[in-house]
């Protein structure tokens, strides 16, 4: 292993993500999840200014500035909460010469939804959908990578990004969305670490919100 190969996996790992009504950061270094540190607040009147300072709170200045992996959640979420994360994380990607990687706030809980669901066949496919507020779903498709005896062990690909659908075929397997912090953070974590080596500085620029909708449904 190189020098340089080395030095990533000493490195920490910084995560945003939001949902419907919150917005969280995680933290962990050397890819050891008992150093893992969350931040998690509901939205306020004033995401905008509190985001940056809570950030400040949540890590320090010179932590900041360690950070060799930055991955963000890209929604299905709150429209607005999704923007200003992506933005954040593009800048903090940016200034500080840092991967960056996204992820949709589906596939982060895919894992957890197979789990729960006791589905562990190799090849086998499920959706995770969110109803909308007027007609339709946002909806998107997962498959299991691995046919695996433990939901540890689990690797699941997003076969068809969230998107806006009219209705859900009855003859396929589907779950509800059902944001859950915490164990989201860990999984992005999770995520993140895997494809630490993988990453190019500049990967910043293909990231962007995830808007199956617009603002006002």
């Amino acid at each position: 292993m190189t020098n340089k190969l080395k030095q990533r996996e000493n490195y920490p790992t910084l995560v945003i993500h939001s949902t419907d009504n919150s917005f969280c950061f995680g933290y962990r270094k050397n890819n050891n999840i008992e150093s893992d540190e969350f931040f998690i607040k509901k939205f306020d009147n004033d995401l905008c200014n509190n985001l940056i300072y809570d950030l400040n709170k949540f890590i320090s200045k010179e932590n900041l500035q360690k950070i060799n992996k930055l991955s963000v959640s890209i929604g299905p979420g709150n429209f607005n909460a999704s923007r200003l994360i992506v933005v954040l994380a593009r800048t903090i990607s940016q200034q500080i010469n840092c991967p960056l990687e996204c992820f949709s706030s589906f596939e982060i809980m895919a894992k957890r939804i197979a789990s729960k669901n006791n589905i562990f066949t190799n090849k086998k496919s499920f959706w995770i959908y969110k109803k909308l507020k007027r007609k339709g779903f946002i909806a998107g498709k997962y498959e299991i990578c691995h046919n695996e005896k433990t939901s540890s062990d689990l690797v699941i690909r997003e076969t068809v990004l969230p998107k806006v659908v009219k209705e859900i075929e009855s003859k396929e397997l589907f779950f509800e969305a059902i944001y859950d912090d915490k164990e989201d953070l860990k999984e992005l974590l999770n995520l993140s670490n895997k494809n630490l080596l993988n990453s190019n500085v500049d990967s910043w620029k293909k990231v962007l919100p995830l808007y199956p909708m617009s603002p006002i449904n």
